[in-house]
Parts: structure tokens; sequence; C-alpha cells
């Protein structure tokens, strides 16, 4: 998969990335150097386990940057850093999955 063009869009508070005309999304919440990813929207032509992992890495490498935790409270997220251990790292002390 080619590398995802990621757009923070602080004023929706959400992640975006266009492939196709097709747009996915994941909604955050932000609170003391922590994001909270709360929702995965991902359209119909867009939703394969691929896609959603790249795009998931996608937005982790991006907060990672920024120095900021990770809360993931969306199910899909939650499982993801469950199966990818490098991005445990990102979870704020006392949150286990």
């Amino acid at each position: 998969m080619s590398q995802l063009t990621l757009e923070n869009n602080e004023f929706l508070r959400q992640f975006e990335v266009v492939v196709n005309g097709s747009m996915a999304r994941i909604e955050y919440a932000e609170q003391e150097r922590k994001i909270f990813l709360t929702k995965l929207i991902v359209p119909e032509d867009l939703n394969t386990t691929e896609f959603k992992d790249e795009f998931i890495k996608t937005v982790l490498d991006f907060v990672a940057e920024k120095n900021m935790r990770v809360v993931p409270t969306s199910p899909e997220i939650a499982g993801f850093l469950r199966k990818n251990k490098g991005y445990k790292a990102l979870l704020p002390v006392g949150i286990k999955l």
C-alpha cells in the first residue's frame, strides 16, 4: 500500500485520509498531552484490514512525532495496538489493553 497523506482536521477533531475520492476518518479528543482515538470511520470501498492497519499506523506515527500519548477508545484501534506491540510505548502509564 502506498504511503497515506494524513490531514489533521483540528476544527472537526479528526484525522483524514482521502484515497480514490473516498475519505476515511479517525475522530479524536485531545486532553493534557493525550489523544483519545474515539472512532474509526472507513468507507465501504476502503474497508480492508490492510487499509485500516496502514491508516492507524499513519495516525500513531503522527501522534508519536508530537510526543503525545494515545488512549484508544475505539475497539478497532485498541485491537490494532494489542496486535502491534511496537506501539505500546504510546499508551499512558496505567493503560492496559
